[in-house]
């Protein structure tokens, strides 16, 4: 079974400018951040192939649908079954550690992949999760929801706080530092889960297959930080899973900011230290005294 690191030997080389000092290099073990392909069959075929950090893997695939917006609830999905190449392990609602290279999803009655997402066949990356669409229609789909319904509020010192309850809770980034992780968060400020992959589409994917799986969509009230910049991607998934704000420690694409500004969304970047730039529906962000 697949690990989320990977023992590799390294050449370690130091630069010196004492005077009278040289260089040093010594051999020794460095931990790597894993990165492995999962399958995504939905009904028997083929729907995408992805490149992801091993763990969680059953979340990851029913994400991988919320964002595709194939599934709205656990309803919507009869079995997720994992497979190794040897065996495979039936799981409807996954477990933390649960990992294999394919993912088997059987939909319940009635539910159906579209032609259009089924002749897409696209490759996923850990860094691109929209490679492969085959125009911007056919991935702007916003919730039947719509957020702008979403009264829920965030005080600035509690969005200021997201980054530091995020690093603190990274164990996997700790030892490698080579991974993007995405944290959901109360309006409160209460840390609710986290999920870190090489691809940030990946952790929030974990994320919302989570909170599916869970009975907890639409995620009304919450807020999702994602490591690193907000594309238009990620702006959709939090659409998707009923998210009102989405933060992000970079900055945002403008497309991203297009689309958070038609969903409701409220998009907030560099949010580093005690700054922030707030792009889209600054009413949900409370400037405290």
């Amino acid at each position: 079974m697949s690990g989320r690191t990977a023992r590799r030997r390294v050449l370690k080389i130091s630069l010196d400018d004492t005077a009278g000092e040289r260089s040093r290099a010594d051999s020794r073990a460095d931990l790597l951040a894993a990165e492995e392909p999962l399958g995504i069959r939905v009904d028997g075929e083929a729907l995408t192939m992805t490149m992801r950090t091993p763990g969680d893997d059953i979340d990851l695939a029913a994400g991988f649908l919320v964002g595709e917006a194939i599934v709205t609830s656990a309803d919507d999905i009869k079995e997720i079954k994992l497979c190794d190449g040897a065996s495979c392990r039936h799981d409807h609602h996954g477990g933390h550690d649960e990992v294999g290279n394919l993912a088997e999803v059987t939909l319940a009655r009635g539910r159906s992949v579209s032609t259009g997402h089924a002749h897409r066949s696209f490759m996923t990356t850990s860094a691109c999760g929209i490679c492969g669409k085959t125009s911007i229609d056919d991935i702007c789909v916003l919730p039947r929801a719509p957020l702008a319904d979403d009264t829920a509020t965030f005080g600035v010192k509690t969005i200021a706080a997201f980054p530091g309850r995020l690093r603190a809770a990274q164990k996997v980034f700790a030892s490698t530092g080579g991974l993007h992780a995405a944290a959901l968060f109360s309006r409160d400020g209460d840390l609710v889960a986290v999920r870190e992959d090489v691809g940030r589409h990946n952790a929030v994917d974990k994320l919302v297959g989570h909170a599916l799986l869970n009975g907890l969509l639409p995620l009304s009230g919450h807020a999702l930080l994602v490591s690193g910049r907000a594309s238009f991607e990620l702006v959709q998934k939090a659409v998707l899973a009923g998210i009102p704000l989405l933060a992000a420690v970079s900055a945002p694409s403008s497309l991203a900011a297009d689309l958070a500004d038609e969903a409701g969304l409220t998009l907030v970047g560099f949010l580093r230290g005690e700054s922030m730039n707030v792009y889209t529906h600054d009413h949900r962000v409370s400037i405290e005294v």
